[in-house]
C-alpha cells in the first residue's frame, strides 16, 4: 500500500531536482516504512509506501525493471495471485518473492492495456513503457483507491492525494463550481455525479474502471471492466446455490486476509459485516490468528429515542456474533469525547475535500485510530453488502409479484412474511401496491412526505444548471427514496458515481494510519456472481436478503442470521455528544451568514430560518432531521471554503 506520485514533461524538459523534493515533502504526514523515487531526465516517479502484505516488505517502488524496460509505482494489493501466476505461467518456486507491483508489470507485459481486466484486488498504478514511450495507469473497477492528475498540455502529473500536486508550480487552487453545485443539490451522501472532476478545477481524477494512457502529449481514458447482465446462474437446487455463494465469497474474504500484521474488522450487529467477520475468524484459526473487531456503541448515558425497529446500541447483538463465531477479540468503543463537530477541520484535512457524513465521521475516525494503535494491517468491512451479498428487498419482490399477477407466489409469500416480522397481512400488501404501481406511490408521496429542502443558491443554480444535468442522470432530487430498489441495484453498478466515495475515505484514512480497508462483498467475483443469480434466490419463502440468511446457517446465530424485525442505525447519539457545544455550533452558524463568499453557493435565507428553528432545540433526534443535515454541510463547506482561501 503507497501513495503514489509522479511528474512527465511531454516536451522533453529534464526534472528539477527541487520539484522532486517538493512533491514528496507534502507526504511526509503519512507513515512509511519506505520513501523512494525514480528520475529518467524528464520523468519523475515516487512512492511512499505502506509495507502490509508479506510480498510488500522491503518492496522497492517505484521499481524498474531491466529486463522488461518499463518502470512501476503502484497503490496495490493483487488478490487473484496465484489464478494470475497460473495463466502467466510462473513457476511455483518463484511466486512467493513476486511483489504485486511486479505481478502487475508481468500482466502488462503479456496483455498490455487489457491488462486491468485480469486484475482483482484493490488498485491504482503508473507505468512507464520505455519502449513505446509512453506512460499507461489504471484505477480498480471500484475506484478503492484514487489517483488523481494534472496536465497543462506541457506536463502531466498524478498522485494518490490531491496536495502534492499543488507542490508543482503554476497550479492554482480554484475551485469547480459544477462539482460545489452537485455536492449541494444531491441529498445523499454522493458528491458529485462526474467521476472525473474534483472540487478543483485544475485537478481531475481517472474514474474507476478506467485506464490513462499518456503518449505524445495527448491522454486518451478509456473505460475496461463492465458487468454482464446477460449471464445467469442456473442451478439445480437452493442448497447448490448457497454452496456457489459460500465458495465464492469465502475466496473474496481468504484472499483479504493476506498480511504479516494483525487482521482486524468493522462489526455491527447485522448481516453484512457478521457474515465477513464469521468467514474470516475461521479462516484466521487455521493460520492461528485471531480476528479484531472494532464495534461503535453510543455514550453510555444516551436514551436510545430511535423507533422501535431500529437499534441505537447494538453491543447485545455483536456480542452474540462474537460469541456465536470465536477466535474474535472484541472492542466496544463510543468515543466519547468526539462528536460530527469536533471532528470537521480533521476530516477537511484529511480528505481534501467537503463532505456529508457526518453522522458517523467521528466513530469511523476513531476506528481506525484504534485499529492503527493495535498493530492492525487490514481492517474488514461489508459496505458493499446491501447490493451483493444480502441483496433482497422483499417489498419490491413482492411488487413485482403482482405487476406480473403471480398471485398465487405473492400469496404464499406475503403470508410467510407477515409471520416473520409480526405484521398483518394488509398492511404489507398496502406497501405491497406502492411498490407495484410507483407512479400512483409518487403522487402520494408528493403529498405526505417531505422532500429534502433545495438549499443550494437560486442564481448558482440556475448557472450551472445543476438540476437538469441531475434529472438527466435520474438522479432523485428529493431525498425521498420511491425508487424500485432493482433500479436502485442496477445504478450501483451502472453508474461510477456511486462508487467513488468509499474509495476517497477508504484511501485516505488507510494512508494515515497505516491499514488498509478492505471489503469481500465489494470483491469483482463476488458482484459478477451475486448479479447472476435469480431474484427469487434472494427473497424467499417470506425472507428478505434470503439467499445469505440461508447461507450462513450455522455460522451465524439465529438471533442476527434471521432477524427481519429490527435494523441497527450508527450515529443516532451525535447531536446528544455536541449538547456541550452547542451555544459555539449555533453561534459559528450566524457567522456562516455573514460570509460573500458561501451565500453565493447557499440559500441564506434557508439557512438562516433553519438556525433560528433549532437555536434553543437541541433535541437528539435532530441528527436524521434535514434541517441539522443541511447547517452541518453548511458549515463544513463553510470550513472548507476557508481553509481553501486561507481566511
Amino acid at each position: 500500500m503507497s501513495a503514489i506520485v509522479g511528474v512527465y514533461h511531454f516536451d522533453g524538459e529534464p526534472i528539477r531536482i527541487e520539484e522532486c523534493k517538493n512533491v514528496m515533502k507534502t507526504m511526509q504526514k503519512f507513515p512509511a516504512d519506505d520513501v523512494q523515487t525514480w528520475t529518467n531526465r524528464n520523468l519523475f516517479l515516487g512512492c511512499h509506501a505502506q509495507w502490509i502484505t508479506p510480498e510488500s516488505v522491503g518492496e522497492v517502488l517505484p521499481y524498474y525493471d531491466y529486463e522488461l524496460k518499463m518502470a512501476i509505482t503502484a497503490d496495490v494489493i493483487i488478490d487473484n495471485r496465484v489464478e494470475l501466476f497460473d495463466r502467466l505461467q510462473v513457476g511455483k518456486f518463484l511466486r512467493k518473492d513476486i511483489t504485486d507491483s511486479k505481478l502487475i508489470l508481468l500482466a502488462y507485459e503479456k496483455w498490455g492495456e487489457e491488462a486491468p481486466k485480469y486484475l482483482v484486488g484493490d488498485f491504482a498504478f503508473m507505468i512507464w513503457d520505455e519502449k513505446r514511450q509512453l506512460l499507461f495507469g489504471a484505477r480498480d473497477f471500484s475506484g478503492t483507491r484514487t489517483l488523481y492528475y494534472y496536465n497543462d498540455g506541457s506536463k502531466f502529473a498524478f498522485s494518490t492525494i490531491i496536495e502534492p500536486l499543488f507542490s508543482i508550480s503554476n497550479i492554482s487552487k480554484k475551485l469547480n463550481d459544477q462539482w460545489l453545485a452537485e455536492f449541494i443539490a444531491i441529498p445523499v451522501t454522493t458528491d458529485s455525479i462526474s467521476t472525473e472532476t474534483t472540487v478543483y478545477n485544475n485537478i481531475k481524477q481517472l474514474p474507476p474502471s478506467h485506464t490513462i494512457k499518456v503518449e505524445n502529449g495527448r491522454i486518451n481514458i478509456r473505460q475496461y471492466s463492465k458487468f454482464d447482465y446477460s449471464v445467469k446462474l442456473k442451478l439445480k437446487s437452493n442448497g447448490e446455490y448457497e454452496e456457489a455463494f459460500k465458495e465464492v465469497f469465502n475466496t473474496a474474504v481468504v484472499d483479504r486476509l493476506r498480511t504479516h500484521r494483525s487482521v482486524g474488522a468493522h462489526l455491527s450487529g447485522g448481516l453484512d459485516s457478521g457474515s465477513v467477520v464469521s468467514f474470516a475468524a475461521k479462516a484466521l484459526k487455521e493460520k492461528k490468528k485471531r480476528l479484531h473487531t472494532f464495534s461503535y456503541v453510543p455514550v453510555d448515558d444516551f436514551v436510545d429515542w430511535t423507533h422501535r425497529y431500529r437499534v441505537a446500541n447494538e453491543r447485545p447483538l455483536i456480542e452474540s456474533t462474537v460469541n456465536f463465531v470465536g477466535n474474535i477479540n472484541d472492542k466496544y468503543l463510543s468515543f466519547s469525547d468526539t462528536n460530527p463537530y469536533s471532528e470537521i477541520d480533521d476530516w477537511l484535512q484529511t480528505l481534501e475535500m467537503p463532505y456529508k457524513f457526518f453522522e458517523n465521521s467521528f466513530w469511523l475516525k476513531g476506528i481506525y485510530e484504534q485499529a492503527s494503535s493495535q498493530g492492525v494491517g487490514l481492517l474488514l468491512n461489508g459496505q458493499r453488502g446491501n447490493w451483493t451479498i444480502s441483496f433482497g428487498p422483499a417489498l419490491d419482490y413482492y411488487g413485482r409479484l403482482l405487476r406480473q399477477f403471480k398471485l398465487s407466489s405473492l400469496y404464499k409469500e406475503v403470508n410467510l412474511y407477515s409471520k416473520n416480522i409480526g405484521v398483518k397481512k394488509s398492511r404489507i400488501m398496502k406497501f405491497v401496491s406502492r411498490k407495484a404501481f410507483p407512479e400512483i406511490a409518487r403522487l402520494s408521496n408528493s403529498k405526505n412526505q417531505e422532500s429534502f429542502p433545495i438549499w443550494i443558491n437560486p442564481e448558482f443554480a440556475s448557472r450551472t444548471k445543476v438540476f437538469e444535468k441531475l434529472e438527466e442522470q435520474e438522479i432523485d432530487i428529493s431525498g425521498t427514496n420511491t425508487t424500485d430498489a432493482y433500479h436502485i441495484k442496477d445504478n450501483q453498478f451502472k453508474q461510477l458515481h456511486f462508487w467513488g466515495l468509499n474509495g476517497t475515505i477508504g484511501t485516505k484514512l488507510s494512508l494515515r494510519h497505516s491499514l488498509w480497508e478492505r471489503d469481500p462483498t465489494n470483491d469483482i467475483r463476488v458482484v459478477q456472481f451475486c448479479l447472476s443469480v435469480p431474484d427469487e434466490q434472494f427473497v424467499q419463502s417470506g425472507l428478505d436478503r434470503a439467499l445469505v440468511r440461508r447461507a450462513t446457517n450455522g455460522l451465524l446465530p439465529d438471533d442476527i442470521r434471521l432477524n427481519q424485525k429490527s435494523r441497527g442505525v450508527q450515529g443516532a447519539d451525535g447531536v446528544y455528544r455536541m449538547i456541550g457545544s452547542w451555544k459555539v455550533f449555533i453561534d459559528e452558524l450566524y457567522n456562516l451568514l455573514k460570509d460573500p463568499k458561501l451565500s453565493s453557493f447557499v440559500n441564506n435565507e434557508l439557512l438562516a430560518k433553519y438556525i433560528k428553528r433549532i437555536e434553543t432545540d437541541y433535541t437528539p433526534r435532530l441528527i436524521f432531521e434535514f434541517e441539522f443535515r443541511i447547517l452541518m454541510r453548511s458549515l463544513i463547506l463553510y470550513r472548507f471554503l476557508n481553509k481553501i482561501e486561507g481566511r
